[in-house]
């Protein structure tokens, strides 16, 4: 847009927590986003003396401008809803369902069957809640598991595994952020500090083990997955022609699997690991262009696939190509306007620059650091909908905040504590990308999944919030993670053990 960023102090967090509020009270997310973006352009004509109507200019120039960065998204994405679409349409989707029911029978088995796809799959965030999501989601509907309850599966192994795996293209992000702390060996070092992944993988783990859920959850599982099974008979009754089609497991299987395998030679390709550069370096370049070759590499062999065997024909391809298009309308829409408002933030109104002059103002010992950072990362994530922004402002600072000979010690554990916010913040966070994509993923209401996530992960970023206390003190990594995983597994097993004695009493 070629404007300066200005400071506008406390006035910078109103268009996040304006744009939350409305979401969470109106229950209604494409307005109060758009009214976000709307009142950060006013605060910024406010504070630079411009008019309203430049205010409204700006609006439109901001998501024009976020439409072109981030092409390469909006393209995989329609193309990824195509290639669900026309799987789906040939019966690959159905058979794979008939051959996995056979063998996945219960709730707990799903659960589980699921989370472990998400593990396999940490490459991106977005890649695994789309791809998990196509493939597990007639299972878990078989298995009266609830539409929420899988978006909550598919969004706490998808940034929580990420920002943990040393080969993916967050860890290539985060050690282009602390090259001065030693860049990808500081990020292996941080991985026993980022107590939120783990404690949200052990979580999810526990939850699929023990088939228990509370809050809203409790209340979506009770529901005997109406939402699910209302979804699975609508595609049961769109896509009926695909039975008739008599595809077949390999149908869905080679397709997802050469998405899989030519993403990633994909991202190593646009990266220029075949020009020299290392495998890791090379697949954070461009991860969005990466997995758009492999999309249309999965497109291309599902064409070659389905046409020769008369599974469909190319009208109806093509057909199949236009109706995923639309599909992903309304999360394309969502994704434009979050992006925005995070342009908004960062770039015009300096929400971020806000937030971090006040964390480097409060002085307090070192060994409060982690909880004061995680905390603060957390609620700027939360706000921005991003943990790569948040950690991209965040790291630095707390590098240079360690940087004396009493901080040193401290370095590790507040970047990991930094990284942990980050991801907490853009787990739950309703204008996040990798929340709109869970929920895209599972064909879940979008608010329905904040809804219904958010006491899971802020249980888990309470304990974290202890954890950390934990790590400043001690600055040893095993101590903490044990302490809190004890400590989480002991909140758990409480809260079950109250709700047993709540009905055996009633």
């Amino acid at each position: 847009m070629g404007l300066e960023m200005i400071e506008a102090g406390w006035l910078s967090i109103l268009p996040p927590l304006i744009a939350i509020t409305l979401a969470l009270i109106s229950k209604e997310v494409y307005s109060s986003l758009f009214i976000g973006i709307f009142s950060g352009m006013c605060i910024y004509c406010y504070c630079t003396e411009r008019s309203l109507l430049q205010a409204v200019t700006y609006v439109f120039d901001m998501l024009a401008g976020k439409i072109g960065e981030n092409g390469y998204m909006i393209i995989f994405l329609v193309l990824l809803g195509s290639l669900v679409v026309i799987v789906t349409r040939s019966g690959g989707s159905d058979a794979y369902g008939q051959w996995a029911g056979k063998r996945i029978k219960t709730k707990i088995s799903a659960k589980l069957a699921t989370a472990v796809l998400g593990l396999l799959i940490f490459v991106d965030d977005g890649f695994n809640c789309l791809t998990v999501g196509t493939v597990m989601r007639p299972i878990t509907d078989k298995c009266r598991i609830s539409r929420e309850k899988l978006a909550y599966v598919l969004d706490a192994t998808a940034a929580p595994v990420c920002i943990i795996a040393p080969i993916s293209s967050w860890a290539v992000a985060v050690a282009s952020e602390v090259e001065e702390a030693g860049g990808l060996n500081a990020f292996v070092r941080t991985i026993p500090y980022n107590l939120y992944a783990i404690l949200t993988i052990v979580m999810v783990f526990f939850l699929s083990v023990t088939d228990f859920d509370f809050g809203p959850m409790e209340k979506a599982e009770a529901c005997g997955s109406r939402e699910g099974e209302q979804g699975a008979e609508k595609e049961a009754e769109k896509d009926a022609a695909a039975k008739k089609r008599k595809g077949t497991v390999p149908d869905l299987v080679l397709p997802v699997a050469t998405l899989i395998v030519c993403a990633i030679l994909g991202m190593a390709y646009v990266g220029g690991f075949f020009e020299g550069k290392a495998f890791t370096e090379a697949i954070g370049e461009n991860p969005t262009a990466g997995l758009t070759l492999g999309t249309f590499a999965a497109l291309v062999v599902a064409l070659a696939m389905y046409l020769p065997r008369r599974i469909m024909t190319l009208r109806e391809f093509m057909t199949g190509i236009i109706d995923g298009i639309k599909t992903m309308i309304p999360a394309l829409t969502i994704l434009i306007l979050a992006w925005g408002l995070g342009g908004v933030c960062r770039e015009m109104i300096g929400t971020g620059f806000f937030v971090s002059h006040f964390v480097n103002a409060v002085n307090l010992p070192y060994s409060f650091l982690p909880a004061i950072v995680f905390a603060v990362a957390a609620f700027l994530s939360f706000s921005m909908g991003t943990a790569w922004g948040t950690f991209g402002i965040l790291l630095p600072i707390v590098s240079m905040m360690c940087a004396g000979s009493g901080g040193s010690a401290i370095l590790i554990p507040a970047l990991g504590a930094t990284l942990a916010g980050s991801v907490y913040g853009d787990h739950c966070s309703p204008i996040s990308d990798t929340t709109i994509l869970a929920s895209t993923g599972a064909q879940c209401g979008h608010l329905r999944h904040v809804e219904t996530q958010l006491p899971y992960a802020t249980l888990v970023a309470v304990v974290c919030f202890a954890g950390y206390l934990v790590a400043g003190f001690t600055r040893n990594a095993w101590i903490t993670v044990a302490a809190s995983v004890l400590l989480l597994l002991g909140t758990l097993a409480a809260i079950v053990f109250r709700k047993k004695g709540r009905k055996a009493v009633g």
